[in-house]
């Protein structure tokens, strides 16, 4: 298991923990210590790699769990963590030292192996898990890239929660173009401006609620983009207000849906060429 904001550390373990022959199960940050215990029992989990910064609910959650799990601190050199407490026996980059260079990592033995395991709340009961296997995983990053027109040598930055539907599925995709991925810790509307034109950022994935942090922030906040960035987002379409924001901004936004259950977006709104002579309005509708 893993509990991490969108840091390098999460972006490896996508590959690191399955190189290993294991499962990834990756913990929404927002849930509380109980739910967290729960997880953890469920998923019958060895290790747990965790941000100091998530110390107090996962030094809570462990009270009640079962299984013996080995921890595995991150201590984030870009913020302060003097007010994190250490949680594990091992901290993160020091544990990586210990490895084996010329290990040799597992191939999976079946396509249908499972590759992560995410939790899903649901309307009764206790969350669900989710298994992915690598088949399937597979598929949602090729056909991601094939879906969204995705270029190689592109950059993307990581806005959606890499525990939420693995990131989408694109901590595998954007690897497979050749492309190169950019971390965003906290949500920060002036951080997204900076970050898309200092490394000349062309993609990115969030929520309706990101895009209207992004078009309602202060103009202070927002810089002229250098290009185009393409942008999707997910669940419930935002208001059409929004996508003509967007668009003024300099934004190209494309709507899509899923669920944890498929991999994340499954469906997507591909332009229709009969929409060109719409006015804006309707086109945005």
């Amino acid at each position: 298991s893993i509990m991490a904001f969108n840091t390098p550390e999460i972006f490896e373990a996508h590959y690191s923990i399955p190189m290993v022959g294991a499962v990834i199960n990756a913990i929404n940050t927002r849930l509380d210590s109980k739910t967290i215990s729960y997880i953890l029992d469920h998923s019958d989990a060895k290790v747990l790699i965790v941000d100091r910064q998530f110390h107090e609910a996962i030094s809570k959650a462990l009270e009640n769990v079962k299984n013996k799990i080995r921890i595995i601190d991150i201590d984030d050199k870009d913020i302060d963590t003097s007010s994190f407490k250490k949680i594990g026996q091992h901290e993160y980059e020091q544990f990586l030292n210990t490895g084996d260079e010329n290990y040799e990592w597992k191939k999976p033995k079946d396509e249908w192996q499972a590759i992560s395991l995410s939790y899903t709340s649901g309307t009764t009961g206790n969350p669900k898990g989710v298994v992915y296997h690598h088949r399937g995983s597979y598929l949602m990053s090729t056909g991601s890239a094939v879906a969204w027109n995705m270029p190689n040598r592109l950059t993307f930055l990581c806005i959606v929660p890499m525990f939420h539907c693995n990131g989408w599925g694109y901590p595998w995709t954007i690897p497979m173009l050749n492309g190169k991925t950019i971390c965003l810790r906290n949500i920060n509307v002036k951080k997204i401006f900076e970050l898309i034109n200092k490394h000349n950022v062309t993609h990115f994935g969030g929520a309706p609620i990101i895009l209207n942090m992004i078009t309602n922030a202060p103009a202070s906040h927002q810089k002229k983009l250098k290009k185009k960035v393409y942008v999707l987002t997910a669940g419930a379409p935002p208001p059409s207000v929004i996508f003509k924001k967007m668009e003024n901004l300099g934004f190209e936004v494309m709507h899509v849906y899923g669920l944890t259950e498929t991999y994340g977006h499954i469906t997507q709104c591909a332009w229709n060429s009969q929409w060109d002579d719409l006015d804006s309005e309707k086109q945005n509708e």
